[in-house]
């Protein structure tokens, strides 16, 4: 099977998105919008009312999406065919970003007299809403009394989010960003394969402390642990992100608990088996060792220089293994670079993991640090190979693969390397 099919994982692929853009300062960010869902491959047709018309051109974002802008109700060639209804029917879901305060007020009172307002109304698929405005405004009783009957009568709010708002103040009320508003869409419309599941992940190194200026650690950014909470929440499953020191942004719909040392880490993942766990996924770079002793004051080179003395760190797989709270899954992962199958497979016995990811990390473009991975996942005696791709890719292939075989035990694994 060749590379080609690993592109097919974007939950948004194909989708049938109408973008409606309301008359906020905001609507600048459209292009972004626009740009942010064509690259995510969503099929995509733009509505602007006319005061969205006031912030920028139907012409930009006619040419960013490749689709002519409607906004004219009244159009003759198009609504001589019912336009407004055969864009609704089209839709797979309609997102409004940005949406102003008299925008939310219009949908409360199902207000029908422009073509978006049209469009909703005839519309049966999920409505998302992305609010943008001043933060006086946002919190209005109004406003919310507003937002309290669109919710009742069935949309989705995105945002907003608090920070700098076009008119000086600080507040709530800005519109989410563009990446943030594909990743909430990603979220409610993949296909949930693991709805109901609780999933525990582990991502990112550990820091183990020599003294306050220094430590040991390793190379992991954290994107393929990240990349895997993403795909996991994605998929529908309730997930809990333990995490090492990382740059990473914790992505919708993830908990996430940050942590330091190995034993930190391990602390954490027990107290997380307090509520019963369906797959722990342990991705992270966990340091093998630490050092014996922590100095509270920062040593000399001389004594760095000195033979460090050093204590093995707990190994959390084997420990979340021995657990009486044990989840029904366990998946490991080991980065090597040589005898890799061998290997992994001694490692998956011996700390009692049902499955293990090996990456070979013997290039700098792979695996550890890298933005693409490329991995064997082994259960038992069956292998299935994943060839380089995106570690977002790499990771929704996993979930594909855990997915099948929760709900399907004992389903055979195809081979998906060329």
């Amino acid at each position: 099977m060749t590379d080609n099919v690993f592109n097919t994982t974007e939950p948004l692929a194909g989708k049938r998105i109408l973008l409606g853009v309301g008359g906020s300062i905001a609507a600048y960010k459209s292009p972004e919008i626009v740009r942010a869902l064509r690259q995510a491959g969503v099929e995509l047709r733009v509505v602007m009312t006319r005061s969205a018309a006031q912030f920028v051109t139907p012409l930009t974002l006619q040419a960013l999406s490749g689709e002519p802008v409607r906004g004219d109700l009244f159009a003759a060639t198009e609504e001589a065919a019912m336009d407004h209804i055969r864009l609704a029917r089209w839709a797979d879901a309609l997102l409004i970003a940005p949406i102003s305060a008299n925008g939310i007020a219009r949908l409360a009172q199902g207000l029908a007299d422009d073509l978006l307002g049209t469009i909703v109304l005839a519309s049966r698929v999920p409505l998302f809403l992305a609010p943008a405005m001043n933060s006086t405004m946002w919190m209005h009783p109004a406003t919310q009394r507003n937002l309290a009957q669109i919710q009742a009568d069935g949309a989705h709010l995105l945002g907003p989010d608090s920070g700098s708002l076009a008119c000086g103040e600080d507040g709530a009320g800005r519109l989410l960003a563009p990446d943030r508003l594909v990743g909430e869409l990603r979220l409610a419309l993949a296909e949930k394969t693991l709805r109901g599941q609780r999933v525990l992940i582990t991502a990112g190194p550990t820091w183990e402390a020599i003294d306050p200026a220094r430590g040991l650690s390793n190379r992991a950014s954290g994107r393929q642990g990240f990349a895997l909470s993403q795909a996991c929440a994605e998929a529908g499953a309730e997930v809990l992100l333990i995490t090492g020191p990382t740059h990473e942004q914790t992505p919708p719909g993830v908990s996430r608990l940050d942590v330091l040392s190995a034993r930190d880490m391990l602390t954490a993942c027990l107290q997380a088996l307090d509520r019963p766990t369906d797959i722990f996924i342990a991705n992270a770079a966990v340091a093998d060792h630490r050092p014996s002793h922590f100095s509270a004051q920062k040593l000399s080179k001389t004594a760095i220089a000195n033979p460090l003395p050093l204590s093995i760190n707990p190994d959390i797989v084997s420990a979340v293994h021995r657990d009486s709270r044990r989840p029904r899954y366990i998946v490991a992962f080991a980065a090597e670079t040589h005898d890799h199958l061998a290997t992994a497979g001694t490692k998956a016995q011996r700390k009692g993991a049902d499955v293990i990811v090996v990456n070979d990390i013997n290039s700098a473009e792979l695996g550890m640090g890298a933005a693409e991975n490329a991995c064997s996942i082994l259960q038992g005696e069956r292998v299935l190979h994943i060839p380089r791709c995106s570690k977002i890719d790499l990771a929704r292939h996993l979930v594909r693969h855990l997915s099948s075989f929760i709900s399907l035990p004992g389903t055979e694994i195809e081979d998906l390397h060329e």
